[in-house]
């Protein structure tokens, strides 16, 4: 059996990692779940949560995500985000900015589909507040 497989994290602005490792967990949006070498194929959409990367049996790397898309072969798995942001930098600021800025949005919406991206906004940033992840 393959020991690692090849993760990319991808925002629309950058490659933020790409590596071998030896599992990840993804958010789904039917639930968390974990991708090992040799993982049958699979597409999911991705909910707010934490992608967990795993080396040496141990979480190396956490990056908090808003939503995306995750791909996964026998060999890789490659997770495009929103927007992903290194657990490192989360603070309670952070936070509560961006809590602000999804109000505040929700505030503004004048058709259907802005209202629906600001509730995204809004549970994005009401999961990250309590997720308990914050420095």
């Amino acid at each position: 059996m393959a020991d690692t497989l090849k993760f990319e994290l991808v925002s629309p602005e950058r490659l933020l990692l790409s590596e071998q490792v030896e599992m990840v967990l993804v958010p789904g949006t039917e639930g968390v779940f974990g991708v090992l070498p040799l993982h049958m194929a699979l597409l999911s959409t991705l909910k707010p949560g934490f992608v967990e990367v795993y080396q040496a049996g141990a979480v190396r790397e956490r990056f908090f995500v808003t939503g995306g898309f995750a791909e996964v072969t026998p060999s890789s798995c490659t997770v495009l985000v929103d927007d992903a942001v290194p657990q490192a930098q989360l603070t309670q600021a952070y936070a509560a900015e961006r809590l602000s800025k999804a109000k505040a949005l929700i505030e503004r919406a004048t058709t259907e589909e802005e209202l629906k991206k600001a509730r995204v906004a809004m549970a994005a940033a009401e999961f990250l507040t309590q997720s308990g992840a914050l420095h």
